[in-house]
């Protein structure tokens, strides 16, 4: 089930097919989802359904709205071990949180591991920036 967004109603999609065993919401469906006030456990079983269909990018607005630390974390855990600089971005501009110097370097190694030399770069690239704002803000102290 999806809810629909009315008092005290849940929707279902496809004559009431469970959203995890059928088709996910549309790009309308689901940008009309996130504009209104869902529960935490609607969120939750919308966000559950994307990460069960291996769509984690799209799962992440709904796990913020359900209040998923837990699972955003450990989102943030699978990207780096992937070597995936998109997600570990996604996640953290989901969640308002910064990545760390050392979870861009792991990831790093991990995507140089993996052959993803562009996410490589990309995470090196972020070292580089964050390690840069250090020195200026050590330098003005």
């Amino acid at each position: 089930m999806v809810p629909d967004g009315g008092p005290g109603r849940s929707a279902l999609l496809n004559d009431g097919e469970d959203v995890a065993r059928n088709r996910l919401p549309d790009a309308i469906k689901r940008r009309h989802l996130l504009e209104r006030e869902l529960t935490a456990s609607d969120a939750r079983q919308t966000a559950d359904a994307y990460l069960e269909a291996g769509r984690a990018v799209e799962a992440l607005p709904f796990l913020h709205m359900a209040g998923a630390e837990d699972e955003l974390r450990r989102l943030v855990e699978e990207a780096i071990a992937a070597g995936d600089a998109f997600l570990l971005r996604s996640v953290a501009t989901v969640a308002g949180w910064q990545p760390t110097v050392e979870q861009w370097r792991a990831l790093a190694q991990e995507a140089e591991a993996a052959g993803k030399e562009r996410y490589a770069e990309t995470a090196l690239a972020q070292v580089e920036r964050l390690t840069r704002g250090q020195e200026g803000a050590s330098a003005a102290d």
